[in-house]
């Protein structure tokens, strides 16, 4: 079969691997599509001779191992899959893998970044309807998070982000006021001990950008006693932040990443099955389509973002 593999720094190459067998509660799958995420933007600029990748996969059964029931061949499954997916061919434990709606388009339908954001609105639930949140970094996890704090019943959503176009989209998604960075109100910032500090910021903030910068204006714009949401992916380096201001300020610092596999295929079910009722309005953000042969492209365009980029697919078969 064809895989992805990496031949050394944000250079990739296309290879022949042996074919994968699914073995006893496993079910082989054929990919058609994979996410690209920022998760693993570092392993490409700085992978290593071999190195594979991908997780975000959607595809259809191709072959089930012993024991596995509830799932045939030729039905449309994503999910997490136990291999790298930027691939011809994944395989599952049968029980991380979940069907795809027959109402939902396959490029709307990757459950895996999908229950990240469902997982993590589940860390950060309003308090009371009507209650105002913001959120920095407004790409596709950002407008995720935009339009399930509308869906939770907030009144006012701020979203936070340097680019016009993605300013635009939080608004399309359900945000009540954007803003650049540098363009954040005063009334939602709390950066310094005074008597002003207990009637500004914002009682629940979200941040999903995975820069130091977006990282401390979250921070700032937290209010007295609020909660911090950190789902941005940090990495390439450390973090400063003022952590006097935010022990000033009591705020509860909520990690929205998740490790616990069985928890993410739940919320894997439960993000298809609000897109298939149409409660959950989060459809039509994959804007770019490429061959496995531009996953180099595809990772540079990640941070250009040309032509009002939101998520990218690599198309894994077929091609």
């Amino acid at each position: 079969m064809k895989a992805l593999e990496m031949v050394g720094p944000r250079k990739s190459r296309i290879i022949d691997v042996p074919d994968l067998e699914p073995g006893p509660g496993q079910v082989l799958v054929k990919v058609k599509y994979t996410g690209v995420c920022m998760s693993e933007w570092h392993q490409w600029v700085d992978a290593r001779p071999g190195a594979r990748m991908g997780h975000e996969p959607i595809g259809t059964v191709a072959a089930l191992g012993e024991g596995v029931k509830g799932f045939q061949i030729g039905e449309r499954v994503t999910g997490l899959s136990s291999t790298p997916t930027y691939a011809e061919y994944c395989l599952f434990q049968q029980e991380n893998l979940v069907h795809v709606p027959d109402n939902l388009r396959d490029e709307d339908a990757i459950a895996e970044p999908l229950s990240c954001l469902i997982s993590a609105a589940s860390k950060l639930r309003i308090e009371k309807a009507g209650d105002t949140v913001a959120v920095v970094g407004t790409g596709y996890m950002g407008l995720g998070m935009v339009s399930l704090f509308r869906l939770q019943g907030a009144g006012k959503i701020i979203g936070v982000d340097p680019r016009p176009i993605a300013r635009e989209n939080a608004l399309r998604f359900g945000a009540s006021e954007v803003y650049a960075p540098d363009e954040v109100p005063d009334k939602y910032l709390v950066t310094e001990w005074n008597s002003e500090m207990m009637i500004k910021g914002i009682p629940i903030v979200s941040e999903f950008a995975g820069t130091e910068d977006a990282l401390k204006l979250a921070g700032d714009m937290t209010a007295v006693h609020g909660t911090l949401g950190v789902g941005g992916w940090h990495q390439g380096g450390m973090r400063t932040v003022d952590f006097k201001l935010w022990g000033w300020k009591g705020i509860i610092i909520n990690n929205t990443h998740e490790r616990r596999t069985a928890f993410q295929v739940e919320c894997c079910r439960n993000a298809l099955d609000l897109l298939s009722k149409g409660i959950w309005n989060f459809k039509g953000l994959s804007t770019h389509i490429y061959g496995l042969d531009e996953f180099d492209r595809a990772n540079e365009d990640l941070i250009s973002k040309p032509n009002n980029f939101i998520k990218a697919l690599i198309r894994c078969s077929d091609w």
